[in-house]
């Protein structure tokens, strides 16, 4: 049995699932095929819009030092055929406009394919522009059905999907035997996809969300959220919104007299999520949809952790940096796949077909990817807060 990395992690030990309940008691194209256009020099050049100022940065800036660190621990011996892979990162401030501004100057600079995008309404805003340039768009870090369903030959996704997160959620609460559900979410399409998505889980058991609020991106305006939502009495609150703001309807809601648990997506980025509310934070819950960072007991968290000895000095193993490195391992796989097809240089086609050939681990977590299979995890499990910086599982 594998050792905790007490050296690394802030996380305390592991819950029993009993120990667990208990403690929660108390348009895109379906045909699109990229261009067939190889990647000039020995670089392989990704581009990513992302979150890296502004009150949800800690989520682009996390996951882009996760997925630097497995870049640069593949270039360091001596890349993919040959070939380097460099991340060219644009800051967005998680906003739809700036994001599809960005996108157009990754194009028209023919980078080899765009990566680790934050976001649903970022994703969204670039989504027609890829599509119709036929780049290939892997691992956003969302869970939207709608860059997902009808399939889209250029997306692929590393991450579990807001219906699997939600699905797992509303089961652990209505185990509980609470049926009293209520909903604070994003005013844009990312709070809509998680509602969505929750009202979806409470359907299949003949229920519905029992009061909804809701506040603006980049805002933590929440006082028109916290009325209705605490005059309701929900026995739990499901939150779809980014750090920033669920911190501040934590703190309002429970200052309003709320007495429930607050159950959170894991695009709320936990760490950041765990920092903001601090003591607080005692009994919130988060999905995630990677393992847990900080325990030895896979592979892949011990390859991170080794990783960050070795070349990532400025790396927090956490949630995001996490799912960065995976997403970034799982690409490295599928560029070798496509490299190993012989020909001179990859191409975006090569690497489309690459990627579908990833069907199997990455450092023990399993991916599977296909021809019609460009969700490439379902994984989903809970992890829970305990108000002094740590996250349960």
């Amino acid at each position: 049995m594998n050792a905790p990395l007490q050296d690394t992690a802030p996380a305390a030990g592991p819950l029993s699932r009993r120990g667990f309940s208990a403690a929660l008691a108390a348009g895109a194209l379906a045909g699109a095929v990229p261009a067939v256009r190889a990647q000039a020099g020995e670089r392989i050049v990704l581009g990513q819009s992302a979150a890296l100022t502004g009150p949800s940065a800690q989520l682009g800036l996390q996951f882009q030092a996760g997925a630097r660190l497995a870049f640069e621990q593949v270039n360091a011996q001596g890349g993919v055929a040959r070939r380097t892979i460099e991340l060219r990162s644009l800051d967005d401030g998680y906003e739809p406009e700036r994001c599809a501004e960005n996108t157009r100057r990754f194009i028209a600079d023919d980078v080899f394919a765009l990566f680790g995008y934050i976001g649903t309404p970022t994703s969204l805003a670039a989504q027609p522009l890829f599509t119709q340039a036929r780049v290939p768009f892997f691992a956003p870090f969302t869970g939207a059905v709608a860059l997902r369903r009808p399939l889209n030959r250029l997306i692929f996704h590393v991450r579990a999907s807001y219906e699997d997160e939600a699905e797992l959620i509303v089961r652990q609460l209505t185990h509980l035997g609470l049926s009293r559900i209520g909903v604070f979410h994003q005013d844009d399409a990312y709070g809509q996809a998680g509602l969505e998505a929750v009202a979806k889980a409470l359907a299949a058991r003949k229920l519905q969300p029992a009061a909804t609020g809701k506040v603006a991106r980049n805002s933590v305006d929440v006082a028109a959220a916290v009325t209705p939502l605490v005059a309701a009495r929900p026995e739990a609150i499901v939150q779809i919104s980014t750090y920033a703001p669920s911190a501040a309807f934590v703190r309002a809601a429970r200052k309003a007299g709320y007495g429930g648990g607050f159950y959170n997506v894991s695009f709320v980025g936990t760490q950041a999520l765990a920092d903001a509310l601090g003591a607080e934070g005692a009994g919130v819950v988060v999905s995630q949809v990677v393992p847990s960072p900080y325990s030895g007991a896979r592979q892949i968290t011990r390859e991170f952790h080794e990783a960050i000895k070795k070349g990532g000095a400025g790396v927090q193993p956490n949630y995001s940096s996490f799912e960065g490195y995976i997403a970034a391992r799982v690409f490295i796989e599928g560029l070798r796949h496509a490299s190993a097809q012989g020909a001179a240089r990859p191409t975006r086609e090569a690497l489309v077909a690459g990627l579908e050939a990833v069907n199997g681990p990455v450092g023990g977590f399993a991916v599977n990817f296909g021809p019609g299979e460009h969700e490439g995890s379902h994984f989903v499990e809970m992890s829970m807060l305990t108000g002094d910086g740590r996250v349960r599982t």
